[in-house]
């Protein structure tokens, strides 16, 4: 895995019109080779770019209202450029200054009740890493799996820590065992987590709560009313 020298993010804060009084953040963030723009409303996820596809991806469910989102994507890549270029910039201030890991931990769960035979999604929750991202890979019976396999964008947390999930479509067979192992800089080794199919001890789901809302309208005014640069540069000179 590449060993990212530095992570920079930056936070938008913005203005949410709504039914109610809501959260919703715009982060920002890049490396030498990656780019990351992720729009969230209470913690969720509802909007990201993906630089790969070039196009914007929105994440909100069907049942809510969606503002528009023309526009977002072309705005996020010059958002990358002007990242990339203030990225080189702290990284020339910074240079003296060691890089800070933190290493990931992770859990494997399934999404729903365990049935044999019956369609399920196994979930690999990722979280507690610096910098982002992880590279995550499944296997089955010692066998690597790529079919079926997805992951989402890092998810920025609270503590300057990052979280990905990443998800295997799977039918539930006697006896088979699955594996999610995830690679990160602050790893000497692949950090790997089993998950095993049996039929005596019951299996219920543990994956976060559904996000739902019936009638929920949100509306993004686009305001910007703070811009927050975030690195680690505190906790990166506690540590030199």
């Amino acid at each position: 895995m590449e060993n990212m020298e530095l992570f920079f993010l930056l936070c938008l804060v913005l203005c949410v019109s709504s039914d109610g009084l809501h959260d919703s953040f715009r982060f920002i963030a890049c490396t030498d080779t990656e780019g990351f723009n992720m729009i969230t409303l209470d913690d969720e996820e509802v909007w990201h770019a993906d630089f790969i596809q070039q196009k914007g991806v929105d994440t909100m469910p069907d049942f809510v209202s969606h503002p528009s989102t023309e526009g977002l994507f072309e705005q996020s890549v010059g958002q990358q450029e002007l990242c990339k270029y203030n990225l080189k910039r702290i990284r020339k201030g910074l240079k003296d200054i060691p890089d800070a890991f933190d290493a990931p931990s992770a859990l494997v769960y399934n999404a729903n009740s365990v049935e044999l035979e019956e369609k399920n999604i196994l979930i690999c929750h990722v979280s507690g890493f610096y910098p982002a991202p992880v590279n995550v890979s499944w296997t089955k019976n010692n066998q690597k799996v790529t079919e079926g396999t997805s992951i989402n964008v890092p998810f920025p947390n609270k503590d300057s820590t990052f979280t990905q999930i990443s998800r295997l479509d799977f039918i539930p067979q006697l006896g088979d065992v699955y594996s999610c192992s995830v690679e990160h800089p602050a790893l000497q080794e692949p950090l790997s987590t089993i998950w095993e199919v049996e039929l005596d001890s019951p299996q219920p789901s543990i994956g976060p709560a559904v996000f739902c809302g019936v009638g929920l309208t949100v509306g993004l005014l686009g305001v910007t009313v703070g811009t927050f640069f975030l690195i680690k540069g505190n906790e990166l000179i506690g540590r030199s």
